[in-house]
């Protein structure tokens, strides 16, 4: 199972960082995604990152101000969130690739994922 920690509440332009662990295991040989799903709304992909660090992938609504990272010897995946909207508001999950997409992209099909954590909750608001 993976936990996710740093959502909170900010003001639109804020920034926050989101962090994703493994408890009991190591990430360090899996793609990892970041997900969010709003109030009544599906769960969308935001970010993928491999395993390596090398390889990314973001969704159009977020390119250019969200920036996905990892620290294999940590074991911990980052999502920094950066010039934020209201419309950023949702619960944020991340989840471990299972079905390979035979790219090199990291998928953000989230059918892909397994290993959901329970979220943490990023609201923008002034």
């Amino acid at each position: 199972q993976l936990v996710e920690s740093g959502g909170g509440l900010v003001q639109p332009g804020g920034s926050l960082k989101l962090s994703c662990t493994a408890s009991g295991f190591s990430l360090g040989r899996d793609t990892v995604g970041w997900f969010r799903q709003a109030p009544g709304k599906e769960r969308e992909g935001v970010s993928s990152i491999s395993a390596s660090g090398i390889n990314s992938n973001y969704a159009d609504s977020v390119q250019g101000r969200f920036t996905v990272s990892r620290d294999n010897a940590k074991n911990m995946v980052y999502l920094q969130m950066d010039s934020l909207k209201p419309e950023d508001t949702a619960i944020y999950y991340c989840a471990i690739l299972a079905i390979m997409s035979g790219t090199a992209t990291p998928s953000l099909n989230r059918d892909f994922y397994s290993a959901w954590g329970q979220g943490t909750q990023v609201t923008v608001s002034s």
